[in-house]
Formats: structure tokens, sequence, C-alpha cells
């Protein structure tokens, strides 16, 4: 992991990510590690879990999955935000999308101590019903905070 960021509590949720040194925007930061699975390996476990809102998963394509609960590292702390100051950056493999991978990236200037958070783009197959929008609730405080981590359907 980058020494320019440390994981700990953090106000947002459980677990964060901060600087300790400043970053520029457009740097790479940290990579989002995990074990390869595919979604059917997933939804056989909790791992998945639709009702917890709760996940380190992060969906590489329509048959993978980086699973951070395996082999993860701190990038699973990131939180999301409505505003955020990061975003995910997949460089995929057209040969085998088991060997795609995610970075973490600034889109602005962060400063040492700033929570880096990105957002996280969770659609569900299911209606984003009252109650699990509150399952998925958002608590990252900016002024654009729309109270869940749930994305409008395309």
């Amino acid at each position: 992991m980058s020494r320019k960021i440390v994981a700990r509590k953090s106000r947002i949720h459980g677990n964060g990510v901060f600087a300790v040194e400043a970053l520029k925007k457009g740097e790479r930061i940290i990579e989002y590690k995990g074990r390869r699975r595919t979604h059917a390996e997933v939804d056989r476990e909790d791992a998945g879990d639709v009702e917890s809102g709760h996940t380190f998963l992060f969906t590489l394509s329509e048959d993978y999955v980086i699973d951070a609960n395996y082999e993860g590292n701190d990038a699973r702390w990131i939180n999301h935000s409505c505003s955020p100051n990061c975003e995910a950056v997949i460089e995929e493999d057209e040969g085998d999308a088991r060997r795609s991978r995610v970075f973490i990236e600034a889109i602005r200037n962060i400063r040492p101590g700033e929570e880096l958070t990105y957002n996280y783009g969770i659609t569900l197959a299911e209606r984003h019903t009252p109650r699990l929008k509150k399952v998925w609730e958002c608590r990252c405080g900016s002024r654009n905070c729309t109270g869940t981590m749930l994305q409008p359907k395309r």
C-alpha cells in the first residue's frame, strides 16, 4: 500500500482510508485487490447479501467480481460518498476478465487528513424499495447526499 494513505476509523462508516500526504488530481492511489470469483460463487455465500448493506465486492464484468473478503487490501475500506474525491478505474484485460484490475484515482487534489471516497455506483436487480434504500443508507454527509448508496436504474 502507498505510504501516502492509511486506514483508520471513519466518521462516515466503520473504517476509512485517509491521505497522510497530499494527493494530486489524477494520481493513482491504490489497487483494489481481492480474489477473483464468479457471480455464481459469490451468490452461493453471504458475501454479496443485498440485505446487509455491506459489501467488499467490486464488479469486473458480467462474469467476475473482485471479492476483497479474500486477499483484500486497504482499498476495501474506502467509503462511498455522493461527493467523492476519487473514482474507481477498471483496466480491462480483453483476453481474460479475471485479470482485469481496479485502481482508485484522485479526481481532485486531496489534502493530508482528508478521507478518500468514491461513488460505489450500486444498482440492484430488484426494485429499489424504501426499505432497501434504508439498508443501503449513505452517511457521507455531503450537501449532495442522496441518503442512499443505490444509484438510479438506467
